[in-house]
């Protein structure tokens, strides 16, 4: 068996992780912690935003108009969960939801002045953040991370 350890605050200390550290699962989570606390620093507390709401103004502000299922898709999310989502965002002045002019029926999401404001101004804070974030891996691995990341979840890479 490996004996794999992981790092405490004082590096003479670390246990055994045993068959942890052939885990994905486990791993991915620890990366989510760092990525959490990363997220919240740079995006959370100064703009008021989950990480959700940044995605989705994210795709948004790159796409333009968007159907809910669109959505939805793209943010691996149920019916219900992005309508409350569009709720909280709406009811923040962030986005509108449009009839879509070519059946009248169905509904597009769009950025408010507001929310592309937003939008503009956490996307480019981002920048700082991906880069602290990704301090430790060179270009290739951050390429390679990306691409596995985006295989594991079943999803074309971008």
């Amino acid at each position: 068996m490996k004996r794999s350890v992981a790092p405490d605050l004082d590096p003479a200390a670390s246990i055994a992780l045993g068959p942890l550290a052939d885990v994905v699962g486990y791993h991915l989570a620890q990366a989510a912690v760092t990525t959490y606390s990363n997220f919240e620093r740079h995006l959370g507390k100064p703009f008021g935003l989950r990480k959700i709401e940044f995605s989705l103004l994210m795709l948004l502000l790159s796409n333009g108009p968007l159907a809910p299922k669109q959505l939805a898709g793209a943010l691996t999310l149920t019916a219900p969960n992005l309508s409350l989502l569009l709720d909280r965002l709406q009811n923040r002045g962030l986005l509108r939801r449009e009839r879509n002019p070519a059946d009248g029926r169905s509904q597009h999401i769009v950025l408010t002045d507001k929310g592309r404001r937003l939008a503009r101004a956490s996307a480019a804070a981002a920048g700082p953040m991906e880069t602290e974030l990704l301090q430790r891996l060179s270009r290739a691995e951050h390429a390679m991370l990306i691409e596995l990341l985006c295989r594991l979840a079943g999803r074309p890479a971008p």
